[in-house]
C-alpha cells in the first residue's frame, strides 16, 4: 500500500494548490469584468506570457529538475557545510545569470514583442502598449526564479506546504491592483503588469522566513563554484527543452494567434487557465510526489515497485482526469458563463473561448499523464528519452497549427495543444513499456470499463441538468453560480455513485500502490 508519507505530500500539495487555483479564478473574474478580451487584454496576456514561459523552461521546469536531486544527494551524503556551499554556489549563478537575462529583456521589449506577435504591429498603439507591459513584467522571471530555488530546498527538507502555496499570493497581487490600482493608473491595464512585478516580490519574501529557520538562507559570497553547482547547469540544459514542450508550443501558439482577430489571445488565455485548475490539482501534485519516490524505488534495484508506484500513479490519474475532461467539454459555456461573463467581457467572448476550452479538453488527460510518465524516465536519470520525444511533439503541433488554423481559427491552436499532449503521452508510454520500465498490473481492463460506464452516466446527467447553453448568459450571475455548483455536485455524484455499483472501493484501489 503507498505509504501514508506520499499521500500525505500529495494531499498537502493538492489542497494548497486548490487554494491557489481558487484565488486564480477570483483574479481571472476580475479581469473578465474589467478589461473583458479586447486590446489591452490580449496586449498584457502577450506581455504576461513571456517572462511566464521563462519561468516555466527555467524555474520550474529544468531547474526544478536538475537541483533538487543533487541536492537531496548532498543532503543525505555530504557535511551540513557542503550542502550549505552547493546552496550557495547555486544562488549565486541562478541570481547573476536572472539579473543579466532580466536587463537584457527590459531594454529589448520591443524586439521581443516584434517577434512573439508580429501581428501587433499593424496596430503602433497595441504594439507600444504591450512593449511597456512587458518592461514591468519581465523582472518576473529573477524574482520567481528565485523563488523556484527556495520551493526546491524546501521540499528537499520536507516542507512541502510552503513552495504549494506561495503562488496564492501572486493571485493576491493581481486582485489587489485591478481592485485599487487600475483605477489609478492610465491605462488601467499597467495595473496587472505592476500586479506581476509585486506578486514576484511578496512570494519572495514569503519563503525567505522559512529558509532562515531550516538555516539554509543562500549566503553570497565571492567563491569558486564547486562541482555539485556545475552539475546542476550541466543537467539543466536537456531539461530545459523536455520538461518544457508545451510552453513553447503555447508561445508558438501565441504567435499565430496574434495575426488572427483581436480577442484570439485572450480567448486562448481565459480557455487555458479553466484547463490549468484540474492540470495543476493533480499533475503538480503527481509529478513533485512520485519522482523522489520512484528515485528512490530505482536506486534500491526495486524494479517491481518502481513499476507499481508508475501503475498507480496511472490509474489516480486516469481515474481523477477523465472524468474532469468530460465535464469540462459539456460544461464550457456554463463554467465561462458563470466565471467570465461580466462587465467588459461579451456573449461573443463566451461562445470564442468556449470552443477553445472544448478544442483544450481533448488533451486534458494526455497533459496530466505526461506529468506521471516522464518521472519514470527522469528518477532513472534518463533525461535524453523524454528530450526526444519533446521534439517530435513539438514539430507535430505545429504542423497541426498549420493544418488547423485556417478552417478553426484559434480553436484550432487549442486543438493542435490538446492532440499534442496525448501524443507525448503515448510515446512516453510507448517507451517506458518497450523498455520494460513499466509493467501494466492485473485488472486494467476491469478497471477502464468501469471508469467508461461511470464517464458516461455522469456525461448524460450532466446534459441533463445543465440544460441550454443560451439560458446560462439569461440568469442572473447568483442563480449562475447556484445551479453550476449543482449541477457539478450531481455530476460528481453520478460519477462516483456508478463506480461504487459497479464493485469499485477505494481501499481496493490503494492496495495498487506500493510500500
Amino acid at each position: 500500500m503507498l505509504t501514508m508519507n506520499l499521500l500525505r505530500i500529495l494531499a498537502t500539495i493538492s489542497s494548497m494548490t486548490f487554494i491557489s487555483r481558487i484565488l486564480g479564478f477570483l483574479r481571472d473574474v476580475l479581469i473578465a469584468r474589467i478589461f473583458g478580451a479586447g486590446a489591452a487584454t490580449d496586449a498584457f496576456i502577450i506581455a504576461f506570457r513571456i517572462p511566464n514561459l521563462l519561468r516555466r523552461l527555467f524555474a520550474e521546469g529544468a531547474f526544478s529538475q536538475a537541483f533538487v536531486p543533487i541536492l537531496a544527494e548532498y543532503k543525505n551524503c555530504r557535511t551540513e557545510e557542503e550542502t550549505h556551499d552547493l546552496i550557495d554556489h547555486v544562488a549565486k549563478l541562478l541570481g547573476l545569470t536572472l539579473f543579466v537575462i532580466t536587463v537584457i529583456g527590459v531594454f529589448s521589449a520591443p524586439l521581443i514583442i516584434y517577434a512573439s506577435a508580429p501581428g501587433f504591429t499593424a496596430d503602433p498603439e497595441k504594439f507600444e502598449l504591450t512593449v511597456a507591459l512587458l518592461q514591468i513584467t519581465f523582472p518576473y522571471i529573477f524574482f520567481i526564479s528565485l523563488v523556484s530555488l527556495a520551493g526546491g530546498i524546501l521540499n528537499t527538507y520536507g516542507k512541502f506546504f510552503v513552495p504549494a502555496l506561495t503562488p496564492a499570493l501572486l493571485n493576491l497581487s493581481f486582485i489587489g491592483c485591478a481592485l485599487w490600482l487600475a483605477p489609478r493608473m492610465d491605462p488601467p491595464i499597467l495595473a496587472l503588469a505592476w500586479a506581476v512585478f509585486i506578486g514576484g516580490v511578496l512570494q519572495l519574501a514569503f519563503q525567505i522566513p522559512f529558509l532562515i529557520r531550516i538555516k539554509r538562507l543562500p549566503r553570497f559570497r565571492l567563491k569558486s563554484v564547486d562541482t555539485g553547482a556545475w552539475r546542476v547547469l550541466k543537467q539543466m540544459g536537456p531539461a530545459v527543452f523536455g520538461v518544457s514542450v508545451g510552453q513553447i508550443s503555447m508561445l508558438i501558439n501565441t504567435i499565430f494567434a496574434s495575426l488572427l482577430v483581436t480577442g484570439s489571445v485572450s480567448w486562448l488565455y481565459y480557455a487555458d487557465r479553466l484547463m490549468e485548475f484540474p492540470a495543476g490539482l493533480l499533475g503538480v501534485a503527481l509529478g513533485t510526489a512520485l519522482l523522489p519516490s520512484l528515485a528512490r524505488h530505482y536506486n534500491s534495484n526495486s524494479a517491481e515497485a518502481y513499476s507499481r508506484l508508475l501503475d498507480w500513479g496511472l490509474r489516480l490519474t486516469v481515474l481523477l482526469t477523465l472524468p474532469a475532461a468530460v465535464a469540462l467539454a459539456l460544461l464550457s459555456a456554463p463554467l465561462i458563463g458563470t466565471l467570465f461573463y461580466y462587465g467588459a467581457f461579451t456573449a461573443n467572448d463566451v461562445w470564442m473561448t468556449r470552443e477553445a476550452l472544448v478544442a483544450y479538453s481533448v488533451g486534458l488527460l494526455g497533459l496530466i499523464l505526461v506529468k506521471v510518465l516522464a518521472p519514470g524516465f527522469y528518477a532513472r536519470q534518463n533525461i535524453k528519452t523524454p528530450v526526444k520525444i519533446a521534439v517530435i511533439t513539438l514539430i507535430a503541433t505545429q504542423l497541426m497549427n498549420l493544418a488547423f488554423i485556417h478552417p478553426l481559427q484559434h480553436t484550432g491552436l487549442a486543438l493542435a495543444i490538446g492532440l499534442g499532449a496525448c501524443l507525448n503521452a503515448g510515446l512516453l508510454y510507448y517507451k517506458l513499456r518497450r523498455h520494460k520500465i513499466y509493467q501494466p498490473q492485473p485488472g486494467w481492463f476491469i478497471f477502464l470499463l468501469k471508469i467508461l460506464v461511470a464517464v458516461i452516466i455522469m456525461g448524460m446527467t450532466l446534459w441533463l441538468a445543465s440544460g441550454s447553453d443560451v439560458s446560462w448568459l439569461t440568469d442572473s450571475s447568483v442563480n449562475r453560480a447556484t445551479r453550476l455548483a449543482g449541477v457539478i455536485i450531481i455530476g460528481a455524484t453520478s460519477y462516483f455513485v456508478t463506480l461504487w455499483l459497479l464493485g469499485f472501493r477505494l481501499k481496493d484501489f490503494s492496495k495498487q500502490g506500493i510500500e
